[in-house]
């Protein structure tokens, strides 16, 4: 299916089925990340590797999914959004299952990052074909439906990864991502259309993509919304990185019981999302982000004080449930905010946005282990100063400014 679309073109059945399939590409990244976070320990010990360095794979898929966002996106506001997208769940697909065989952590990190690397296409170019396709407040609430799919996407993973372990090995877990991409790939061939048509897209080469760039990136107010949106996700990519670890081993939680935690996290992603899109149209989406920068701030802050303290799971849970919720406060009111100037170069400027989300990331996982897996005091340090930070960044960018 060739032709291309906007969203006036869209029956409503054809948009439900657009949300859907774009909802399952935007999912990628929680995905790959949280299926296989019940079996760390499992793939630390069958390959023989220490936390921190069995952390690294986490670290190698943030970091292909940043990498590879920066180079799809602007590409796609050259070539069109459908074939890189086909594309990247091809290569997706065959890398998962070359997982399986990986026999020592080394080709194991590296297989994560290019499986990062050629994930990041959906996860990018949802955004842009939602951005193609929308506006204004239309857009919010759109991409709090595409907020309401990455809410679950880490409730289903981990839960379905928990599971799993109890019929197979790590290995299966990376057997059923290749089928989920193989699943996403018929989708996309079958069921979603270009959306950027020829006479839209860039023209100028690669010297007018690092123009593009460069303005973006001088964009006072893009990069408040951006920062503070990166860091506020930095802070969940903490979360991710120490909680199999401090949940499992220092507080001794089964695999089962630690995916349940997980998805009652993932829960409140949702319910945020969900509020956020719904009364965005009526407060603003710049009064949310500031509610949501504050709170998360607020819970970073609280939480490090409980860890410090030597509190136990009654203090330390209900404080992640908020950390983690905030992120669908901020990422349903910022992407709007910092795409609404953005029409001609979604691409880019949608890369960038998963750029720093995923880059921060990939920067704070590997420090989260530093201490070992008796300590959760890293993961707390660590989820305070990136929330803290996103705030002021935000006061200090963008402030006041209408």
């Amino acid at each position: 299916m060739n032709s291309s679309l906007t969203s006036a073109a869209l029956p409503g059945k054809r948009r439900l089925a657009i949300a859907a399939i774009l909802g399952l590409l935007s999912a990628f990244g929680p995905f790959s990340l949280d299926m296989y976070l019940p079996a760390l320990p499992a793939v630390a010990s069958d390959l023989h590797a220490s936390t921190s360095v069995t952390q690294l794979s986490l670290t190698a898929c943030l970091v292909g999914l940043a990498l590879g966002q920066l180079i799809v996106g602007p590409l796609s506001d050259v070539r069109g959004r459908r074939i890189l997208i086909a594309s990247g769940l091809m290569i997706y697909t065959v890398v998962s299952l070359l997982l399986i065989i990986s026999p020592t952590i080394g080709s194991f990190i590296a297989l994560r990052f290019v499986q990062g690397f050629a994930g990041s296409a959906g996860i990018v170019l949802s955004r842009a074909v939602a951005r193609d396709l929308y506006a204004g407040p239309e857009l919010t609430r759109f991409f709090a439906l595409l907020m309401l799919v990455n809410g679950a996407a880490p409730i289903l993973a981990p839960v379905a990864g928990g599971q799993l372990l109890n019929i197979t090995d790590w290995r299966g877990v990376f057997l059923v991502l290749g089928l989920i991409g193989a699943a996403a790939l018929a989708s996309v061939w079958f069921g979603l259309p270009e959306t950027l048509p020829p006479e839209r897209r860039s023209r100028g080469g690669f010297r007018e993509t690092l123009r593009t760039m460069g303005r973006i990136l001088s964009d006072r107010e893009f990069m408040g919304y951006a920062l503070a949106s990166g860091l506020v996700s930095a802070a969940m990519f903490a979360y991710i990185s120490g909680s199999p670890f401090v949940l499992q081993d220092l507080f001794g939680v089964s695999p089962q019981t630690f995916s349940l935690i997980f998805a009652m996290n993932g829960v409140g992603i949702i319910i945020a999302s969900q509020l956020t899109g719904r009364l965005a149209s009526r407060f603003g989406e710049r009064k949310f982000l500031v509610a949501g920068l504050v709170l998360a701030a607020a819970a970073g802050v609280g939480l490090l004080a409980v860890i410090a303290a030597g509190a136990g799971l009654g203090a330390i849970l209900p404080l992640l449930f908020v950390v983690v919720s905030c992120v669908g406060i901020v990422g349903t009111s910022s992407f709007p905010l910092a795409m609404r100037h953005q029409g001609q170069s979604a691409g880019t400027a949608s890369a960038l946005l998963g750029v720093l989300s995923f880059l921060f990331g990939g920067l704070v996982m590997p420090l989260v282990g530093i201490g070992g897996s008796g300590t959760a005091l890293p993961m707390g340090i660590l989820i305070a100063s990136a929330d803290v930070l996103a705030l002021v960044l935000f006061a200090i960018l963008v402030g006041r400014r209408k």
